[in-house]
């Protein structure tokens, strides 16, 4: 998934962190009258200082591309891409931090057109990850209420989406589906430390071999999931599992990009209409000053019929 820098790239387990293991919204410290009227405001905005605090963790685990050597397809789509792209992880890496790293020479927001000369444009970011911004209209706008209701996140990486689930819904079951090894211990490790054990489960597996939880899911999210992970046959057999599978009328799926898009060049028997039908969302709903409406808009809800 690209997104515009205007709105906004053999593993260790090291880190530091702001907050201490275990820390929930519920034990930090209360630095402001808890009274009803800002009492939900104060929580949510606990919640950010977690998954904020989270994305610190993870970025001390990782090279700053966020990417292992393991992801041979995936770095090797990025280098075809047409235009100079990177990989800049938008759960990890937000303007901000962009902006400090650039100023260190650590990352660079452009390249040189001509090698030696002051010709410069921007480089493509890319992101297989949802953004804090993008995390928070999931949740709080976009999905109804997930009491008692199962998630499940195709390609959970490095759980921003089940973490998120945790702090910002009340979704009883949050299932990841990794296929690779690393990132699976690096979300075990999180939900350990965060002690999230208790509603995040995820699989080290390949989402064709979970015919049972996609039938029982109420919510299937997929971000930018196989693309650049899968060769366009694998592509094709993973879809027509899941269009197979996934068909509890009126569970939700949450795709970037659309399905159309997603599908379109890809040689499969889906019928989208006899599918699924998508929901309409309202991007204007989310009032936060770090709105990025081009993220936003690329993220596509649909209802199975």
């Amino acid at each position: 998934r690209f997104f515009s820098q205007s709105g906004r790239s053999g593993l260790q387990i090291v880190g530091s962190s702001t907050l201490s293991p275990g820390a929930t919204p519920s034990s930090l410290p209360l630095s402001c009258p808890t009274t009803p009227h800002n009492f939900d405001e104060f929580i949510l905005s606990n919640n950010d200082v977690v998954l904020r605090s989270i994305a610190e963790d993870l970025r001390n685990c990782l090279p700053i591309e966020a990417m292992l050597n393991s992801e041979h397809l995936a770095i090797q789509k990025i280098l075809e891409q047409p235009e100079p792209t990177v990989h800049v992880d938008a759960f990890l890496y937000d303007d901000d931090i962009i902006d400090s790293l650039c100023e260190k020479g650590k990352m660079s927001r452009n390249y040189c057109v001509v090698c030696g000369s002051h010709k410069t444009a921007p480089l493509e970011f890319i992101s297989h990850s949802f953004s804090l911004m993008e995390l928070k209209f999931l949740y709080q706008y976009a999905l109804p209420d997930l009491t008692g209701k199962i998630l499940v996140d195709v390609g959970s990486r490095l759980g921003a989406v089940l973490f998120g689930g945790y702090l910002y819904s009340s979704a009883s079951q949050l299932y990841g589906v990794e296929m690779n090894a690393d990132f699976c211990q690096l979300q075990e490790m999180i939900i350990t430390k965060y002690q999230f054990t208790d509603r995040v489960k995820v699989l080290h597996s390949d989402i064709c071999t979970q015919a049972s939880l996609l039938q029982n899911a109420d919510v299937v999210v997929m971000n930018n999931v196989f693309e650049y992970f899968l060769n366009r046959l694998e592509q094709a057999r993973a879809w027509e599992f899941i269009s197979h599978n996934m068909r509890k009328k009126g569970s939700l799926l949450v795709t970037v990009p659309s399905l159309e898009e997603s599908i379109s060049n890809l040689q499969t028997d889906i019928l989208l209409s006899q599918w699924v039908e998508e929901m309409k969302l309202d991007y204007d709903v989310y009032m936060e000053k770090d709105i990025d409406r081009e993220a936003l808009e690329e993220i596509h809800l649909y209802k199975i019929l």
